[in-house]
């Protein structure tokens, strides 16, 4: 389907209410949003819903993980820490087909876990620091406390919940090349581009080296705020401009967030369109007592961040913008490197790692 046909679709199905998941407020975590929230010295513990998997695992090993999460522990792997080396006893085809399988689950949100995958994935990788050489996938210190506990991470504890049988089923893969591939089968999965990916993350085995609460960005800033972020991970504008459009896949929840609703009407589809309805649509304030976002002129059923709209204002960001929203191909041939590179930032893989390009299931 082109895209303009599909965004056409997209337009038209938004002007009629999407599908709200079934489970309560309290249960839905947030998806897909790279841009953190502005209550981040906040710890919110909220009751999730795990899900019915596809790939031979117990659900009920799920249910404790989550109930362990919520008693202020997380359970991990009684297994050995794999060593740097450990990949190779690893069939990551079989690994990208088990997380496959876990995407579905129509009682989760939108009906899918592959939003919170990718947000999973990109958080782990996204506080890196160039200067220091610290932060990034390598160590997966994102499932210790502190850094678990930070604000912008709300809600991704359900991912890893998700993901933990996983470790248990493949003991000799490292968290951070089980986090990172789950966002590359979430991305291809959801009809977005091949993504290279390659093995080879250790995983810490304490806490001591969790990075500071701040390195992400922070959803209310503009265009200058975004790029002292990006710039510090090693960045340029059109690699920021391209990982953006990953806000086409998720949505906001006030009771994580703060901010609430998608960014269009298929928050389960990789496509273009953040940024074509960033563009084609008018945006607004929204009139509520949360914090400033705004939401569409027309429905007021979507939304954009603060920061989002900077994306709009800021010409050298707009350039961008405008690229991908009138040709989706370009943006899926700028948004996979990118985001390879991403997951990549401070890993010093093994010389003979392989680089892999999965495909997608039929």
């Amino acid at each position: 389907m082109s895209s303009s046909i599909m965004r056409t679709v997209s337009r038209s199905v938004g002007r009629t209410p999407l599908r709200v998941a079934t489970a309560p407020a309290a249960s839905r975590a947030l998806s897909v949003r790279f841009f953190c929230s502005h209550k981040q010295h906040k710890q919110h513990k909220q009751h999730k819903r795990i899900p019915t998997t596809k790939a031979g695992i117990n659900p009920g090993v799920l249910g404790a993980l989550a109930a362990g999460a919520l008693a202020g522990w997380y359970f991990y792997s009684g297994e050995p820490t794999p060593s740097r080396d450990s990949w190779r006893k690893v069939n990551f085809h079989n690994v990208y087909k088990d997380i496959a399988a876990l995407l579905e689950d129509e009682d989760y949100d939108d009906g899918s876990y592959g939003p919170v995958f990718v947000r999973l994935a990109w958080h782990a990788s996204g506080t890196y620091d160039r200067k220091t050489g610290t932060g990034g996938s390598d160590g997966a210190t994102i499932r210790f406390k502190p850094e678990s506990g930070h604000g912008a991470n709300a809600g991704l504890d359900v991912a890893r919940a998700c993901l933990e049988p996983l470790k248990k089923k493949y003991p000799h893969i490292s968290y951070g090349d089980l986090y990172t591939l789950a966002g590359v089968v979430a991305v291809q999965e959801l009809g977005g581009p091949t993504v290279r990916w390659r093995p080879g993350r250790s995983d810490e085995k304490i806490s001591a080296n969790c990075t500071p609460d701040g390195r992400l960005p922070d959803a209310a800033q503009g265009a200058n705020h975004v790029r002292d972020i990006f710039y510090r991970m090693g960045f340029n504008d059109q690699e920021i401009a391209a990982l953006i459009g990953a806000h086409a896949l998720g949505r906001c929840h006030s009771n994580r967030s703060g901010y609430e609703g998608p960014w269009n009407a298929s928050p389960t589809s990789f496509t273009n369109f953040f940024y074509t309805e960033l563009l084609e649509d008018k945006w607004v304030p929204k009139k509520w007592d949360g914090p400033a976002q705004y939401v569409d002129k027309d429905t007021k059923s979507f939304m954009m961040l603060p920061a989002d709209i900077a994306f709009k204002t800021d010409p050298q960001f707009r350039k961008y913008v405008e690229k991908y929203a009138a040709d989706q191909d370009a943006f899926f041939a700028d948004f996979a490197p990118a985001f390879t590179k991403l997951l990549e930032l401070g890993v010093k893989f093994p010389e003979d790692a392989p680089v892999y390009e999965f495909k997608t299931l039929e």
